[in-house]
């Protein structure tokens, strides 16, 4: 990967014709902040279905908020989220977030916006079941910090297109991205969304729409693949 004018070109031009074809898709769904950081831990190897009928169980029993969620019971935590899969593992993970924040700023969030890119996402990494597709999902969609998400459909639309190699690690597609779009939060954010939805709609795994997808013409209009 580069970041000479010609990829930069390649790379804004996706965004513009994804932005046209789906416009704004107000990511992410939630009604706060909070709510915003455990979907990122439950949407982990699930559906967003799955997910929505776990935080709709947790919000029931009134248990949605750092300090409930860190003090609950294991099993009883386990059991309302079942709906997204791997409950178990994933009420240990709810737990360890939310203790995080507990700790660092006392269940208020807008204390930990405060704190610098670099530092709040080294202290996410070490929440323990806490990755780099997760720790950016929070950076960006709750904490409202301009850092790029990574994840599979990224990887698949920008190889298909010739910006990354099939091997490319994440933080290299990360940089990527940060030397050649705008740092701005709300593009980010609406660019990890808009390449979700490409890739669910259009850009699949197997038998992808190249011919219906929005971005099916660079090749012949641009010369991009």
């Amino acid at each position: 990967m580069g970041n000479g004018p010609e990829l930069k070109g390649k790379i804004n031009k996706i965004y513009s014709l994804l932005n046209d074809h789906f416009g704004d898709l107000k990511w992410w769904p939630a009604e706060s902040d909070f709510e915003v950081m455990i979907g990122a831990i439950l949407t982990q190897n699930t559906s967003w279905k799955n997910v929505e009928k776990a935080i709709d169980v947790l919000k029931r029993k009134k248990a949605l908020s750092p300090s409930k969620i860190a003090n609950m019971d294991k099993g009883r935590l386990a059991r309302y989220i079942r709906s997204s899969g791997y409950h178990r593992l994933k009420a240990d993970r709810l737990k360890e977030i939310s203790l995080f924040i507990t700790r660092e700023c006392g269940g208020k969030l807008d204390k930990l916006k405060k704190e610098g890119l670099e530092n709040l996402r080294e202290k996410l990494l070490e929440v323990k079941g806490v990755g780099p597709e997760t720790a950016d999902s929070i950076l960006v969609y709750a904490l409202g910090k301009p850092v790029f998400v990574v994840d599979a459909y990224t990887r698949r639309i920008f190889s298909r297109h010739g910006l990354i190699g099939h091997d490319a690690a994440y933080d290299e597609i990360q940089s990527f991205v940060h030397k050649n779009f705008p740092r701005s939060i709300r593009k980010l954010n609406q660019f990890h969304a808009l390449l979700v939805e490409a890739a669910k709609n259009f850009c699949k795994k197997k038998d992808p729409l190249c011919r219906e997808c929005p971005l099916g013409g660079l090749r012949r209009r641009d010369g991009f693949i």
